[in-house]
């Protein structure tokens, strides 16, 4: 199915007025008209570009969504369904406009009769839905929370020309979510047309990046510094994770890169673990005594871990 130019078929420009619409469907109807030899297929092309055109609620909804789309490209009603969020309401399957396109079809519905008129009391198409990424505090993923957010979100005029506004919500973070899962806001949407109900608006999560834990899927990622002697003769250190702090068990002989597991302290419904990752520092010797102690340190435990190279 191919995107159908209605204002190319009629051979008008698309800001045309009513009366320019009606002069050139009359002149190319008459030319095409099957009583008069005319080519049939050509004629119900003027006649459904007419069909549209000539009526103001059904050129706007054409016009915003030509404003999307790139022509000459294969026409997927999924994207007609993204740009208008799922369809129309108040159609009817009786009545339709018979002898029209797929296309015609697939935008409109069966819920118009030809020659202008509008079946089940008029025109009503659902607002578009729409998908904003917000920037939360990996707490409020992990833990839920309220939020103020002050949003740009887009709106389209009355000619189907998108702009910005700001937009003030008050938002519930539910607790156990995690990046690129969306909160459906019902009704925030685009506002409907013809009395149609408004889209949805989705706030898609993205999580802030913490100064202390990295998140890798469900899991969370903490580096622990600890020091030689702890790493060496084992200890038991005050570890934060994002649902409060913890006594952690490090054992003895302990080398950087290990991970220690606490199960349960990671993102989700049912949530995933956190992995305490140990990095050993090693003090500075920045003291005579302190090199003297380094010193006598290796010559009472020679030690190269390097042997295997």
């Amino acid at each position: 199915m191919e995107y159908k130019d209605y204002y190319k078929i009629l051979g008008v420009e698309q800001d045309a007025d009513e009366k320019a619409i009606k002069r050139a469907f009359r002149k190319l109807a008459a030319k095409y008209h099957p009583d008069k030899g005319g080519d049939e297929a050509k004629f119900k092309e003027i006649n459904e570009a007419y069909e549209v055109l000539s009526d103001p609620e059904k050129r706007k909804l054409y016009d915003q969504f030509g404003s999307n789309w790139q022509q000459g490209q294969p026409f997927d009603p999924s994207q007609f369904e993204e740009i208008f969020g799922g369809g129309f309401g108040g159609f009817g399957a009786g009545g339709g406009a018979q002898g029209f396109s797929d296309f015609f079809e697939t935008l409109f519905g069966g819920g118009f009769r030809q020659g202008g008129g509008r079946a089940h009391g008029g025109f009503r198409a659902r607002g578009q839905d729409q998908v904003i990424k917000i920037l939360i505090p990996l707490e409020d993923a992990v833990n839920g929370a309220e939020r103020t957010l002050n949003l740009q979100v887009p709106e389209a005029d009355a000619f189907g020309r998108v702009t910005q506004r700001n937009k003030q919500i008050r938002v519930k973070i539910p607790a156990g979510i995690k990046p690129g899962q969306r909160i459906r806001l019902a009704g925030q949407g685009g506002p409907g047309i013809g009395g149609g109900p408004n889209g949805d608006l989705y706030l898609e999560v993205e999580l802030q990046k913490h100064p202390l834990y990295r998140v890798e899927g469900d899991d969370v990622y903490l580096d622990l510094p600890i020091t030689p002697w702890e790493a060496a003769l084992g200890a038991k250190v005050e570890v934060p994770t994002l649902k409060g702090k913890v006594a952690l068990k490090i054992p003895p002989g302990a080398q950087s890169g290990k991970k220690l597991r606490l199960k349960g302290r990671g993102l989700g419904k049912i949530p995933g673990d956190q992995y305490v990752v140990l990095q050993i520092h090693t003090p500075p010797a920045d003291t005579e005594e302190k090199k003297a102690f380094y010193e006598e340190m290796a010559k009472k435990m020679p030690f190269n871990p390097r042997s295997h190279f």
